[in-house]
């Protein structure tokens, strides 16, 4: 389940998390065969550690399978992989403070992860890669200027302090290979029809608000409890998505051409009070922000979920039982709803600048094998290797594209868990070190997705983009409030945000959940604020700046 490509700012929905220290690693080997071609059983092998952060993701059920036996035996290295459970900036954070740390790190792009990024770059934790990486042109290719969002280029990509220590990976090669993941709610269609309301009806606040009542005052039950009318998977994803109704995006400009961030808006105060409301009305799950995804996804096979929200292929694959067991209790889009500042026939603006970074840490002891390891997973064979499995075996390649092979496609579809496919080295975090997506423009697409997987995509794609999508190119002023004197300063009275707006919508009364909110808002401006977004608009004055966004 790759939520990793879930980008919403950080004061839209990305929720602390409980940290997962779950996380050990060494790195082994001379090095000896680093220096490429494919390796003989008598050639020494290189061992190098991943950490693949992002929460609930997961490996095969041994150390080895054939996907990574077939990097070994073209690179002479071994690969060993370890997974967060857990919040990812905690344990950015926390792999730094302790040193535990793997010969390669990596994780999201965006937010809190990246800033614990740039904060170990700084403190020299990891390598720096200028005069190395024009060796490695598959590398080198994903981090050049024309190929990163600007304003990452400028924070990070491009280079800390006149040095290079980050690789980005997953940004679309070409249009066409840009990935919709088609984020929204989702409600499953049995339960849509016993109340009697067509999900694509629901278009406004007050129409999803009716629509959740409706739902709870119905009382439907499944296995002994309640129907919860909204629900979403860890520790509050997605469940916040509904910001996108109150506002466009995390900076808002003020009617005299400069910036402020949306925190300070009454546009927020709309949105914070409009959730209190959910949550006290019992159409929120109040669990949804402290639970695990194996809860999560327990309450979903129990089908006592009657709305989720998340991007859809986590809502296809966690509701793959139930349905399966239920036959026409599939979850179909809600609306698609109203968008703050946005015209009826805009297409919808997609933010995919919060990919993946990819690093090497001052722990390794072979920094060209690592690079090695990375430009053959960036390569076109290494990015089929990863995405499909073995040529020959899984696959086949059909008029020039990969087309999966009949027996391989049926054992993958008939397996709900997902864990075939991982035990053959497929899907377990080794596609977020393939450089520039390509899996369209250089690939076959999703040639593992199911018929029926790909006709709900297709007909939710349909109903949620009737306009189409657009691919954000403007600067994020959230990249550019980071490099402001006074970050250092803000920045930890900006990191509870989150965290005050799920106090504000358990408070008691709308007052009390607005002077948590102002509280706050007073400690921000006490701690840098305003000559942070002074500086915020001095350095976008001119250029074009994010106003509309959509998590892809």
């Amino acid at each position: 389940m790759r939520k990793k490509r879930f980008k919403l700012a950080a004061s839209l929905m990305a929720f602390t998390l409980i940290s997962g220290m779950l996380y050990g690693c060494s790195s082994s080997g001379s090095g000896d065969s680093a220096d490429g071609g494919d390796k003989g059983a008598d050639s020494k092998t290189v061992t190098l550690t991943v950490l693949n952060n992002w929460n609930g993701s997961s490996g095969s059920d041994s150390e080895t399978n054939p996907v990574l036996k077939a990097i070994e035996e073209k690179t002479g290295i071994k690969v060993k992989i370890d997974y967060t459970k857990g919040s990812e900036a905690e344990k950015v954070n926390t792999i730094f403070a302790t040193q535990d740390l793997p010969d390669i790190y990596t994780g999201p792009a965006w937010g809190g992860e990246l800033d614990g990024i740039i904060k170990a770059a700084k403190e020299g934790q990891l390598v720096d890669l200028t005069d190395k990486i024009d060796q490695y042109p598959n590398l080198a290719k994903a981090i050049a200027k024309e190929n990163v969002p600007p304003a990452l280029y400028e924070k990070a990509i491009g280079g800390i302090d006149g040095k290079k220590y980050m690789l980005y990976q997953n940004q679309p090669a070409t249009d066409k290979d840009v990935n919709d993941w088609l984020y929204g709610f989702y409600v499953r269609k049995d339960i849509a029809d016993k109340i009697g309301v067509d999900p694509q009806s629901v278009k406004t606040k007050d129409d999803f608000y009716n629509f959740l009542k409706k739902i709870k005052d119905a009382n439907l039950s499944e296995n002994g409890a309640p129907v919860i009318p909204l629900g979403g998977f860890h520790d509050g994803w997605a469940v916040g998505i509904g910001n996108t109704m109150f506002y466009g995006a995390d900076y808002q400009d003020k009617g005299d051409g400069t910036l402020e961030h949306v925190f300070f808006t009454k546009a927020y105060e709309d949105y914070t009070l409009y959730y209190r409301k959910l949550i006290s009305e019992g159409l929120l799950d109040p669990d949804a922000f402290t639970q695990t995804d194996p809860i999560a996804n327990e309450k979903i096979k129990q089908g006592r979920i009657a709305v989720l929200s998340a991007h859809y292929p986590a809502i296809l694959d966690a509701s793959k039982e139930y349905v399966k067991a239920h036959p026409g209790s599939d979850y179909v889009p809600v609306g698609p709803l109203e968008r703050a500042g946005a015209e009826p026939n805009r297409p919808v603006d997609l933010n995919i600048q919060g990919n993946n970074v990819t690093v090497i840490t001052k722990k390794a002891k072979n920094v060209d094998a690592a690079l090695k390891l990375l430009d053959f997973l960036a390569s076109d064979e290494g990015f089929m290797l990863v995405h499909y499995g073995i040529q020959g075996t899984q696959w086949d390649m059909v008029d020039g594209k990969p087309t999966a092979k009949q027996e391989w496609f049926d054992k993958f579809t008939a397996d709900t868990t997902g864990k075939a496919k991982k035990n053959e080295g497929i899907s377990i975090g080794l596609e977020n070190m393939t450089g520039m997506d390509r899996i369209n423009s250089v690939g076959g697409g999703d040639i593992w997705a199911d018929q029926d997987r790909l006709k709900a995509m297709d007909n939710a794609r349909k109903i949620l983009r009737p306009n189409g999508i657009s691919v954000i190119s403007a600067f994020n002023p959230g990249d550019v409030i980071t490099k402001s004197p006074q970050w250092e300063t803000l920045k930890p009275s900006m990191d509870q945000i989150n965290d005050v707006w799920k106090q504000a919508i358990f408070a008691k009364s709308d007052d009390a959940a607005l002077k948590v909110i102002n509280d706050l808002r007073e400690q921000i401006k006490n701690t840098g604020y305003d000559d942070a977004m002074k500086y915020v608009n001095e350095e976008l004055k001119g250029k074009e700046v994010v106003k509309l966004s959509m998590p892809n």
